[in-house]
C-alpha cells in the first residue's frame, strides 16, 4: 500500500512526518552533532516559520494527539532490572 501526502509519496515515517509538517523534521528536533551556531540557526529558521504560520503549532499538537490516541503502546514503558554486583561476579566465575 502506497501514502501519498498532496502529490509526494512517503516512503518512510520520516518522509511522512516531512510531507504533513510542511518542514524537515531535523529543523523542529536538531541532530546530534551539530554545533553551537547550527542550532542557533535551526531555531531562528523555526521561529521564523512559526511567525509565518501561527496555526502550525496548534496543528503539530493535534497531530501529536491523534498519534497517541492511534497509537497508546507508545507509551508503554517495561522497566529493566540490573543484576547484582554478586550475580555479575558469578557470571564471570569470580567468588562473590
Amino acid at each position: 500500500m502506497r501514502t501519498y501526502i498532496g502529490r509526494q509519496q512517503a516512503i518512510s515515517t520520516e518522509d511522512f512526518a516531512e510531507l504533513a509538517l510542511g518542514t524537515p523534521v531535523e529543523l523542529w528536533l536538531g541532530v546530534e552533532g551539530e554545533s553551537d551556531e547550527e542550532r542557533a540557526a535551526r531555531e531562528d529558521a523555526a521561529r521564523d516559520i512559526l511567525a509565518d504560520d501561527p496555526d502550525l503549532t496548534d496543528d503539530l499538537i493535534r497531530m501529536a494527539a491523534q498519534i497517541i490516541e492511534v497509537n497508546p503502546d507508545l507509551f508503554d514503558v517495561i522497566p529493566l532490572t540490573r543484576p547484582t554486583r554478586r550475580h555479575r561476579a558469578a557470571r564471570k566465575g569470580v567468588a562473590a
